[in-house]
């Protein structure tokens, strides 16, 4: 049990830690936030856990394939938050990001990528 609370206080130590460099300086925080950190995590729980080899590479790969259809959300959010506001900016973001992975996981499938 103590081990599952040391896992959950470190996870949730890098997501406080990234929107307190946020606050102090934007490059920073978007840096940090940038940073696959949350995937080496999960990377390094699964390995310490003793989870197969194949379900961490998986965990890779797939990863990176799932990144790119969000990428477009970064650009499209600071447009529409002066715009709309921040909850509906947000929504509108949700919903274009599932639909761009949606078409992008389409377009993938005919390369023998599946990731549906």
């Amino acid at each position: 049990m103590s081990y599952l609370i040391i896992k959950y206080l470190i996870t949730a130590a890098v997501v406080v830690l990234v929107s307190e460099f946020a606050k102090a300086n934007d490059k920073l925080g978007s840096l940090v936030a940038a940073l696959p950190l949350v995937t080496l995590l999960t990377l390094i729980w699964l390995y310490v856990e003793h989870q197969p080899t194949t379900k961490i590479a998986n965990h890779a790969y797939y990863t990176f394939w799932y990144v790119i259809p969000t990428l477009p959300m970064f650009l499209l959010f600071p447009y529409l938050l002066p715009k709309l506001g921040f909850w509906l900016t947000l929504i509108g973001c949700i919903v274009f990001t599932l639909a761009v992975f949606y078409l992008y996981a389409l377009l993938l499938k005919n390369f023998g990528i599946d990731l549906l």
